[in-house]
């Protein structure tokens, strides 16, 4: 099974992306959704995740400007991405954590650069 990511590119800053996540076959225990961002000779780190409940966490250098939402049973998850910064640009993975067994998957990534 495969995360396949979309809706990445090029963007001025203050501007907006829509990223989006599918499974390409169904995963079953899905108890969290999330996307990452690795920006070049930094850490991965967590930008936003949401629980089968729906229940949001961000990172507080997004909050207020980012919106995850997602359905689990339905394998998807998305990333609004609105006022976008220089500092938003970095490759996003999104990341779906399966309860039983435990387990990670992990998109390929897509870019996101925000430049004038």
């Amino acid at each position: 099974v495969q995360l396949v990511e979309s809706g990445g590119g090029l963007v001025q800053p203050g501007g907006s992306l829509r990223l989006s996540c599918a499974a390409s076959a169904t995963i079953f225990g899905i108890y969290s959704m999330g996307w990452y961002r690795q920006a070049p000779g930094l850490q991965r780190e967590l930008v936003a995740d949401i629980t089968s409940g729906g229940s949001t966490n961000y990172a507080d250098s997004v909050k207020g400007r980012f919106t995850i939402s997602g359905d689990s049973a339905k394998n998807t998850v998305y990333l609004q991405m609105n006022s976008l910064k220089p500092e938003d640009t970095a490759v996003y993975y999104c990341n779906f954590r399966q309860s039983i067994p435990s387990r990670d998957y992990w998109g390929q990534g897509t870019q996101v650069t925000v430049s004038s």
